[in-house]
């Protein structure tokens, strides 16, 4: 795809009227961090979900995803990034002085894993909801293996104000409406699509992993091998955005559309009605038999895996295509960020930057609507960096055209240069050209990306992944006790996690069906239409 310049320069000159630049200063941004519990000895945790930290069901900042022992940190939208870095310190403060000694890994990749046995699933009690979450975590296990579930990742949740997509639809000629926002988000996630292969270059952090992970698994991969039982390789940048990581072989026939959000919510539907010959062989309900949710490619919305997802907020048991539908995206969720193992919060404040250029860089660019081999080259692209992104012959495709990554990082970041002086002068900082500068030195000398600084220090000492990982682990364990509570202190959270405790009580006693009923009602709602 070529940049029209001239549009894009055309809608960076229009953001710069004082009413753009106001709105621009209310972007919000969340994170959902996640991380492993691991033993002083570098084993993972087979401790269950600490008491102290709350219910991991009703918890609004303290969760787990798939494992008792991968914990979720989530913040709330906020318009400073500031805030965000602030309310995750203290998270991570009170998690570290609640989970009796154990540590927090600071890597995407998992710690020494023995057995996948070993993984302990997540439990959310015994209300219908929580047996719902655990019974779609056991079909994730059946069906792609726990180990690849025990990756960790922190997703970036990024929206703009409505009075931004206002003036942005006036600007279009356009009237603003729900319809029209959903309909300039996917704008922005299509161009995401063609350009994400920039998040694993300049942030992913996973070059080598623990052999333990590739126990079992047929991969073809030129693995080379640092200490005792480490395997890398000496131009990958993200292993856990690989197919050995967050991937599904059996998603790949889904042909998902950026294009509309009726034609997304239509196709995601249709996977999780349509049978799926791999995962038939578990069962689904029969006499009280879960194995998985259904037989269907997908079990529920959330499995499908993407480096970007559009969202909208549910609520209580609304499926995540029906609040689309009914009230739009309300914000876009990144999911291609290796956790940063170089702070201990699993993400820097740069990065808040950098991202923010990054997406509103997305939406000045004109984006035409993608069609599949368009789609397949943004797949290929990705698929290269992941594996040979550090690899100074490494060619990408460009509308079919061979690239090199410098040289297609150049045109782009001619662009962010211009956003970031945008984004400085809305916010009143010089934050956001810093943030730039800082990845396009990543550009100029890819040893200093996060996967070529990880993957030198494993081989300046012939070090193993487990123990580099486990000298962060203490390093920032030391550091985490030692952060002042600034939005939320200790009895707050104490608070917290008594008041989810006593919220999953509640929802336990509200059950009025049993499960198999609750299923069967959860999947025979009819699917929500538009206006409805």
């Amino acid at each position: 795809m070529t940049v029209n310049s001239s549009c894009f320069d055309e809608r960076l000159n229009a953001l710069k009227s004082p009413e753009f630049l106001s709105s621009l200063k209310q972007i919000k941004r969340g994170v959902e961090r996640e991380a492993l519990r691991i033993k002083s000895n570098g084993e993972l945790s087979q401790a269950p979900h600490p008491k102290a930290l709350g219910a991991a069901l009703t918890h609004e900042s303290i969760t787990t995803d798939f494992s008792e022992s991968l914990l979720e940190f989530i913040t709330p939208p906020e318009s400073r990034a500031e805030d965000t870095i602030a309310q995750l310190k203290d998270i991570h403060r009170f998690t570290i002085d609640n989970i009796d000694g154990e540590q927090i890994w600071p890597l995407s990749m998992p710690c020494f894993i023995e057995d996948e046995s070993q993984i302990p699933i997540a439990y959310f009690g015994e209300s219908n909801v929580g047996k719902m979450k655990r019974v779609y975590r056991v079909g994730l296990k059946n069906r792609y293996g726990s180990m690849m579930q025990a990756i960790a990742g922190v997703h970036f949740n990024f929206s703009f104000p409505d009075s931004f997509w206002a003036l942005w639809a006036q600007l279009n000629g356009k009237d603003h409406s729900q319809e029209q926002t959903s309909e300039d988000y996917f704008s922005l996630i299509r161009n995401y699509r063609r350009f994400c292969w920039l998040i694993p270059y300049l942030y992913g952090a996973s070059p080598a992993l623990c052999g333990s992970f590739l126990a079992g698994k047929s991969h073809g991969l030129p693995f080379k091998k640092v200490g005792q039982g480490t395997y890398y390789m000496p131009y990958a940048t993200s292993l856990r955005m690989s197919d050995l990581g967050y991937t599904s072989a059996e998603q790949s026939s889904l042909k998902i559309c950026y294009n509309k959000l009726d034609n997304y919510v239509a196709l995601l539907r249709e996977a999780m009605g349509t049978p799926s010959s791999r995962f038939s062989q578990f069962a689904a309900g029969e006499e009280g038999n879960y194995q998985q949710l259904s037989r269907n490619i997908l079990q529920i919305e959330n499995e499908l895996y993407s480096p970007i997802r559009p969202k909208q907020p549910t609520q209580s048991m609304e499926k995540p295509t029906d609040a689309l539908v009914k009230r739009g995206i309300n914000y876009i969720e990144v999911r291609a960020l290796d956790v940063n193992p170089f702070s201990a919060i699993g993400i820097s404040e740069s990065q808040f930057h950098f991202l923010d250029v990054f997406l509103l860089s997305c939406l000045l660019m004109p984006s035409e609507a993608l069609d599949e081999s368009q789609l397949t080259e943004a797949k290929d692209n990705m698929n290269k960096v992941v594996l040979e992104g550090r690899n100074p012959e490494l060619k990408l495709l460009q509308g079919g055209e061979e690239i090199s990554l410098p040289a297609w990082c150049e045109t782009l970041f001619a662009q962010f240069k211009q956003v970031a002086a945008l984004l400085d002068t809305a916010n009143e900082t010089d934050k956001y050209m810093a943030a730039v500068d800082e990845e396009w030195q990543k550009v100029i000398d890819p040893a200093k990306t996060p996967s070529g600084v990880l993957l030198n220090a494993l081989l300046k000492d012939d070090k193993d992944n487990s123990v580099f990982g486990l000298e962060l682990a203490e390093r920032y364990k030391a550091e985490m006790a030692g952060y002042a509570y600034t939005h939320t202190d200790a009895d707050a959270f104490q608070a917290a996690s008594q008041a989810s405790l006593d919220a999953q009580a509640d929802v336990e006693a509200a059950d009025s069906k049993d499960f198999d009923s609750f299923i069967r009602d959860y999947f025979n709602e009819p699917p929500a239409k538009k206006n409805a």
